[in-house]
């Protein structure tokens, strides 16, 4: 499976911004999906997945409430809406996939095995 990222750019504390991911490859709705980011000087780190069932999502503590993972089957893309940004949300933004049975979503980076190329995200206080 590969992954292309987009969406990425300079935003203002408080603003929104849409990130998307679309898949080639593979079959689309075998996989969870999964964000994840990496802020200069710090691990990568889990923000949300979403598993086969579009009911079955995960967040990150710091994201609840302000990011929402959703997934189009048909144009095989995964989407990111972020709300209320701060300047700790600055990080390069990552979109992984692994196929899955319908129980299982991974939430850790070691269980993705395609990764898109990542999109940078700039929140300016």
């Amino acid at each position: 499976v590969q992954l292309q990222a987009s969406g990425g750019g300079l935003v203002q504390t408080g603003g929104s911004l849409r990130l998307s991911c679309v898949a080639s490859g593979g079959t689309f709705s075998r996989l969870s999906l999964g964000w994840f980011r990496q802020a200069p000087g710090k691990e990568r780190e889990f923000v949300t997945a979403i598993g086969r069932s579009t009911s079955s999502t995960y967040y990150g503590d710091s994201v609840k409430g302000r990011f929402t993972i959703s997934r189009d089957n048909a144009k095989k893309t995964v989407t990111l809406q972020m709300t209320s940004l701060k300047p700790e949300d600055t990080a390069v933004y990552y979109c992984a996939a692994r196929e899955t049975i319908m129980t299982h979503i991974p939430l850790t980076e070691q269980e993705y095995n395609s990764w898109g190329q990542g999109t940078l995200v700039t929140v300016s206080s």
